[in-house]
């Protein structure tokens, strides 16, 4: 019998993209590297678990729906999210930041100072400006008040940012200006 591997998904860390398996490990994907994947039929789908861990249950997941975890897996996975504010005492420090994806697709948030640039790579930010660093609660305020005072979105649509994607100014001097301007606005 053959070793499977199950792929948990595509991140991005400080030397660029890798796959993540089951497990934790990581393969590294740099340019030119070929990779396959085999789908076996007949199977059934399973859930991927969530922080880390193996699905407790080894819940079928519907072949027809777009997410990976079941109900339990993603309520857990949620819960403990950044975004869930469910951790209100987190001890790490967090960056807020302004990222751009295209003419008048700026936005406001914040991420781990560990993961540095990737959730921004993640997000497929064309260019990103960072506006300061602290704990959890005070980055959500700062985003919130800049997210009010820039007048910008905490999210921008998948279907928006491709949208402009092939339509980007040429020059980094021009992709950056309206960073810059919202940049200057903050710090004011």
């Amino acid at each position: 019998m053959a070793q499977v591997w199950r792929c948990s998904g595509l991140r991005w860390s400080q030397s660029g993209p890798v796959l993540v398996w089951d497990g934790g490990r990581h393969s590294a994907l740099t340019r030119g590297k070929r990779v396959a994947f085999a789908v076996e039929g007949g199977g059934e789908r399973t859930c991927v678990g969530a922080r880390g861990h193996a699905c407790p249950l080894g819940a079928v997941v519907s072949g027809r729906g777009t997410g990976a975890r079941c109900e339990e897996c993603a309520r857990l996975d949620r819960a403990h999210s950044v975004a869930a504010d469910a951790l209100a005492d987190d001890p790490r420090p967090y960056r807020v930041y302004l990222a751009w994806f295209g003419p008048g697709m700026v936005k406001v948030g914040i991420t781990g100072v560990a993961r540095g640039s990737a959730r921004l790579l993640e997000q497929g930010a064309v260019c990103f400006s960072w506006l300061g660093t602290g704990p959890l609660m005070a980055a959500r305020r700062t985003e919130e008040l800049l997210r009010a005072a820039l007048r910008v979105p905490d999210r921008i649509p998948y279907a928006d940012k491709r949208a402009v994607r092939a339509a980007l100014p040429a020059t980094e001097a021009e992709r950056a200006a309206e960073l810059a301007e919202l940049h200057g606005r903050a710090v004011a």
